[in-house]
């Protein structure tokens, strides 16, 4: 009876290394919070040019993956955080906090909006009202 050979070699210490079926699986990824928010921006950028989905593809990533880093970022988890450092979950208070300024963004986009379209409504009457000035004008009959 022959039993199957393994990967088993005895290390310098004396101590039995052996080779497990799964040390030859790829080691997880770990991005450092720089180059998180580089990813994070490449992507964005992506996906306002219409290519989200390709640039994830792309770089291996899920936009799971995004939508959690997007929210470490507007919590400021990422900003001044050295390489290897970890990041962690934003508390209460911080996810409170990134709720509040995407929604302070929301309203000064809309805003912005709003004026505009007062501005464009503000000239369309000024030259509606100084068309009908000069229609009046031109079509008075005169007295002989």
């Amino acid at each position: 009876m022959t039993i199957p050979s393994t990967d088993m070699s005895v290390r310098h210490d004396g101590v039995m290394a052996t080779e497990g079926p799964r040390s030859d699986r790829p080691r997880r990824r770990s991005f450092p919070p720089a180059e998180k928010l580089r990813l994070l921006a490449e992507y964005e950028q992506a996906v306002a040019d219409g290519d989200g989905n390709g640039y994830l593809r792309r770089n291996g990533l899920y936009s799971s993956l995004m939508s959690e880093w997007r929210r470490a970022r507007d919590a400021g988890l990422l900003e001044g955080k050295k390489p290897g450092q970890s990041v962690g979950r934003p508390s209460g208070e911080q996810a409170e906090i990134a709720r509040l300024r995407r929604q302070l963004e929301l309203a000064n986009r809309k805003i912005a909006r709003t004026e505009a379209a007062l501005d464009i409504m503000g000239k369309a009457h000024a030259l509606l009202a100084e068309i009908s000035e000069s229609a009046d004008t031109d079509t008075k009959p005169t007295k002989p």
